[in-house]
């Protein structure tokens, strides 16, 4: 038995933030020091590294729940099913719903509860609950309900990665530029024909990787210490992805008993571009391949990193032929794949 995605569908916020809507803030060094240069050098270096443009930051009066909820929407009806047969709602995310103007995340109740309640679910069987698992958390969500399924406790599961990470960010920092909001949402069922889940592979390194990603205060010194913020160790996340994402991509392949030249898309987390470009092309260089044209599509340049959204977006995206010189067609082999916050990797092969 394999599972496979029966319904997609992703909430994109309208509001627009431009790389020039930084101009005026503050950005300062660690130490709380200013930097020797201008926002519009700041703003031009970002661009290079991340390739981001623009990303999208959720409107004032929604919360990450409703995100969720829209994206939510979307799937059930793509998948053509009635809410009440759904056995399990998965809902990964890493900071709750942080509503706007606020500094407190609120996880009670969950947020996969909030939405079945928004769903309008009645059923109690179907189990609502939330995971972290950093940016990674889709992709684990779907992982977690491939066992269910295979195990006989589900029949049907909606996976959610949904997240507000412009409520979270310090705006002194330049790294703020990166995050945005979004959500994406996914059916997942038995699967009674060649398509789905081929194989997978997840871990998670805690040693000395563990703080890359955390909560700090902010690098403006007269601001409030004790009022945390998302946090990271760039450089080190960079590294750390490089030596051990293409690794894991390999396995999982392996795992499949699918060749490289098989592959016919690589949906990995829009982390950065930069990162992401040479996390492919090292995953390529392990079967001394040169890189695929068009192997890899993008959202980040004009969606930013929405940590557990940016893979089923851009997945909804692809299906729905609205990335430019991209498609993909019955039968093609996908490779799903992530990295973030744990820190965690994980990957599965798909065919679609």
């Amino acid at each position: 038995m394999k599972i496979k995605i029966t319904g997609i569908g992703s909430y994109i916020p309208e509001k627009r933030i431009s790389n020039t809507d930084f101009s005026n803030h503050t950005f300062l060094n660690e130490d709380g020091t200013p930097f020797g240069y201008a926002n519009e050098v700041v703003i031009k270096k970002f661009k290079g590294i991340t390739g981001i443009e623009h990303r999208r930051y959720a409107e004032d009066q929604y919360n990450s729940s409703d995100l969720a909820f829209f994206a939510s929407q979307k799937a059930i009806e793509n998948a053509a099913i009635d809410p009440e047969t759904i056995d399990y709602i998965i809902f990964a995310h890493n900071f709750g719903d942080v509503k706007c103007g606020t500094i407190q995340s609120d996880m009670l109740p969950s947020l996969a509860t909030r939405v079945k309640n928004k769903l309008q679910i009645k059923n109690p069987k179907c189990v609502a609950y939330d995971i972290l698992f950093g940016c990674p958390g889709w992709i684990e969500g779907v992982l977690q309900a491939n066992a269910f399924i295979k195990s006989g406790m589900a029949k049907r599961c909606l996976v959610i990665g949904s997240e507000t990470l412009s409520r979270v960010v310090d705006d002194h920092d330049r790294d703020s530029m990166i995050y945005s909001d979004g959500a994406g949402a996914s059916i997942i069922e038995a699967s009674d024909d060649e398509s789905g889940l081929l194989s997978y592979e997840s871990a998670t390194y805690a040693m000395d990787e563990a703080n890359y990603l955390f909560f700090g205060k902010s690098y403006n010194p007269d601001l409030d210490p004790d009022t945390r913020y998302i946090k990271m160790h760039g450089r080190k996340i960079y590294e750390f992805a490089l030596s051990n994402v293409p690794t894991a991509m390999k396995s999982c392949l392996e795992k499949s008993g699918l060749a490289i030249d098989d592959v016919k898309k690589i949906l990995i987390h829009q982390a950065n571009e930069k990162m992401d470009e040479a996390i492919i092309q090292r995953f390529y260089k392990l079967y001394d391949k040169a890189v695929p044209k068009d192997i890899m599509p993008m959202s980040i340049h004009d969606l930013g990193n929405s940590s557990v959204a940016t893979v089923p977006t851009l997945f909804d995206l692809l299906v729905n032929n609205q990335i430019k010189d991209q498609k993909i067609n019955k039968g093609d082999i996908l490779l799903f794949a992530s990295v973030g916050a744990g820190m965690n990797i994980n990957a599965f092969v798909y065919r679609y």
